[in-house]
């Protein structure tokens, strides 16, 4: 009665790692890789990241453009004063109270300076430029994360089909043993070694299931994707192994990933912007020449006082000196003027009358400025040799990654066809050993660890596999397929 007590509990804990692992139970969207690449170029953070940089670029671009405009720029104030106070129209000192306006608009162009606006416009379009690069590989770079990830999924779930399976074949023997023990044709150890195989395999059965929802659960956190719980790939057969791009020489994928990887291409723009900084920051020794137009004007509503002309009395007469000798007075004639209240004019005939204007050229010559300007200088030479060095180190480890990952797929092509050869030996072994237990030949202890090695060989040669699958996904990528296009 124990031991039906205890296959009851083995079978049910099979079912249920079964119903748990049974291909889309809810019929839930299951992902491809292509579907899981695309989605991840579209919502990832690190590339929306990039893609903000990509703004910025365009910002400075705007900048550098408007470099070459004139500025324009407008002024307005207004004031009361009491008290003694400057007329601002006729300048005068009175003692009153009084509202002034006044308007400026002042227009200045940089005629020269050093051609330095001209470099920040080619070093911002330059800029713009690498940041799409980086853009690339940042693309690049996820999708390598997605595919690794999903292939740890897939490697997860191949382990788990395979323990699951054995676990199936054990429960089944269990039953023969059962049944030859109760005939008398086998020992009771016999039966408990195969239980004690059986207990070890579900808890392998337990840990892979651990292992594929980990896996899921990294992907979906990768894709930005909340339900994790209904997050899944898509299962299908990958045995059929594209070597098309492994079977081209190395270096043929060097030149290629020369001409399409990203990782080149963004060190030769930061030299070609290291050399745009060193052409900015000489500007600065050559004089600069600008051109300014100002134009102003104001209002008050203070009033002042006028001189007019006395018409009924329009001259008069003053004694202006005497002449020597004589004492005779000298008499002069002078314009007799009435000094009168004068309000102040409308506020349209105010900016007509009291406008003006100004404009003429500025050059600023440089002539000791403390070194800053050599030193600045030097800092740009010096960044532009290190950039250059960077360019070199770029193409060394372009090179050096396309031969490890040449090199990778190899060896892992290799590890997965002597996994595959290695299973196939397991398997006969095995099968030779279920033979022999049938008919009594072997104990129970040596079949479960023939068992134990065939099942092993069987998770070594997923791993195998997968492992090449990943690597063939990397050449691929250095190779110049998009990342949009990466298939199992």
């Amino acid at each position: 009665m124990k031991n039906l007590i205890i296959c009851a509990a083995f079978l049910g804990c099979f079912a249920f790692a079964k119903a748990q692992t049974s291909p889309n139970p809810n019929n839930q969207k299951q992902w491809t890789l292509a579907e899981c690449v695309e989605y991840a170029l579209e919502n990832n953070i690190s590339i929306k990241q990039s893609q903000l940089d990509i703004e910025t670029a365009d910002a400075d671009k705007l900048n550098a453009l408007g470099n070459f405009m004139p500025t324009v720029n407008g002024s307005a104030g207004l004031s009361e004063n009491t008290g003694l106070s400057f007329n601002p129209v006729t300048n005068n000192a009175q003692t009153t109270t009084f509202l002034s306006v006044t308007g400026r608009i002042n227009v200045g162009y940089t005629l020269f300076d050093g051609l330095r606006n001209v470099r920040q416009l080619q070093q911002a379009k330059i800029a713009q430029i690498a940041s799409l690069y980086r853009l690339d590989k940042m693309k690049d770079d996820i999708s390598l994360f997605v595919a690794n990830s999903y292939l740890d999924i897939l490697t997860n779930k191949a382990n788990l089909e395979v323990l699951q399976s054995q676990n199936q074949v054990t429960l089944d023997q269990i039953e023969r043993t059962q049944e030859l023990v109760d005939a008398g044709q086998l020992p009771e150890g016999d039966l408990l070694e195969i239980r004690a195989t059986s207990a070890s395999e579900q808890q392998q059965i337990i840990n892979a299931q651990n292992a594929v929802t980990i896996s899921k659960i990294s992907l979906a956190q990768l894709l930005l994707i909340k339900d994790y719980e209904n997050f899944d790939i898509a299962d299908a057969d990958y045995d059929i192994i594209d070597e098309s791009i492994a079977s081209r020489s190395v270096d043929e994928i060097i030149a290629a990933a020369e001409d399409n990887r990203s990782e080149v291409k963004i060190a030769e723009k930061n030299v070609e912007l290291a050399e745009k900084s060193l052409q900015i920051a000489k500007g600065a020794y050559y004089p600069s020449l600008s051109a300014f137009f100002g134009y102003d004007t104001r209002y008050t509503d203070a009033t002042s006082f006028s001189q007019t002309l006395d018409r009924d009395n329009p001259t008069r007469t003053e004694v202006i000196g005497t002449v020597e000798g004589t004492g005779q007075n000298v008499i002069g004639e002078f314009p007799n003027t009435i000094t009168t209240i004068r309000g102040a004019d409308p506020f349209i005939d105010q900016l007509y009358q009291n406008d003006g204007i100004g404009y003429g050229f500025s050059l600023n010559i440089p002539i000791f400025n403390g070194f800053s300007t050599r030193s600045n200088v030097q800092r740009n030479q010096v960044s532009l040799k290190r950039s250059e060095y960077q360019l070199e180190q770029a193409k060394l480890d372009l090179e050096s990654n396309v031969y490890q990952a040449y090199v990778d797929v190899k060896g892992a092509r290799e590890s997965y066809e002597a996994a595959k050869r290695a299973t196939e030996s397991q398997e006969l072994a095995y099968d030779y050993a279920t033979q022999r237990y049938d008919v009594g030949l072997t104990n129970a202890f040596d079949f479960s660890q023939s068992k134990l090695r065939y099942d092993n060989s069987k998770i070594n040669l997923n791993q195998a596999k997968f492992n090449y699958l990943f690597r063939l996904k990397v050449l691929e990528l250095y190779f110049g397929i998009e990342p949009s296009d990466l298939k199992l």
